[in-house]
């Protein structure tokens, strides 16, 4: 009996001596394993994106030969675009300044003012405007849960026209050598929206242009040099921009 008693109290003092140091946590538990961040928490986060473009010229002048036309029929053709980002993270909220390379197309139609019984003709104007913008943007996740998010953004678009790789073609119209300068710095405002899953997002927004983009339209018919052309074309528009894109972040 004395011998059994002694074999239970070795026992008693050599478990205590092999669960020491040992942790008393259930396996799998937020306190051992804590939760995986993913991209879209991090204070900062870098990331590429490309997509495709449909402008829309807002015309608010054009004239001909003293003319003014009020009915323009815009065509929507796709353009292209590819940019860099980097994201500041404040919990929900986030900062966004990108740099991209667009390609913007339109085409618009019109009626070609004539003389009276004269048939009707068509007349149009074709853009490929080349661009440098820099969009700076805040967003907010409406939705932030895990690799998940949906979030709304907005803010100003500043732009940069390169004239020399930007071609406007004008077609079916009286004047011959016609040609467009556009305005180099240019301003818009983006409104949008953006789906993310872990490290791909889907990118919706609309650009609108705040003021016009056209600065002077000129035409060599027999113009004297220096002096304006008799019947001037004048032409005024803003450039909105609907956009898709496909992200993603580093």
């Amino acid at each position: 009996m004395n011998k059994v008693l002694k074999i239970f109290i070795l026992c008693l003092l050599f478990f205590p001596a092999t669960t020491w140091g040992q942790s008393h946590l259930v396996p799998g538990t937020a306190v051992e394993e804590p939760l995986k961040k993913h991209h879209h928490d991090r204070p900062v986060n870098f990331g590429i994106k490309g997509g495709f473009t449909s402008s829309l010229f807002l015309v608010s002048n054009l004239t001909l030969n003293g003319i003014t036309i009020d009915e323009v029929q815009n065509n929507y053709k796709i353009g292209y675009f590819g940019s860099v980002f980097m994201r500041i993270n404040f919990e929900r909220h986030f900062l966004q300044p990108e740099i991209s390379y667009n390609i913007n197309r339109c085409n618009i139609t019109f009626e070609k003012p004539a003389a009276e019984d004269a048939p009707l003709e068509m007349a149009s104007i074709t853009s490929e405007i080349h661009s440098v913008d820099i969009p700076v943007i805040y967003g907010y996740n409406v939705i932030k849960e895990g690799p998940y998010s949906l979030a709304v953004f907005g803010g100003p678009k500043f732009r940069y026209i390169w004239n020399k790789k930007s071609e406007v073609t004008f077609e079916n119209f009286d004047q011959q050598g016609i040609k467009e300068r556009l305005r180099p710095l240019n301003l818009s405002f983006t409104l949008g929206v953006a789906v993310t899953i872990s490290r791909i997002f889907f990118d919706f927004r609309y650009d609108i242009g705040v003021h016009n983009i056209s600065r002077k339209v000129t035409y060599d018919d027999g113009v004297v040099e220096g002096d304006p052309p008799a019947d001037e074309i004048r032409f005024h528009r803003r450039d909105n921009v609907l956009s898709f894109s496909f992200g993603v972040f580093f």
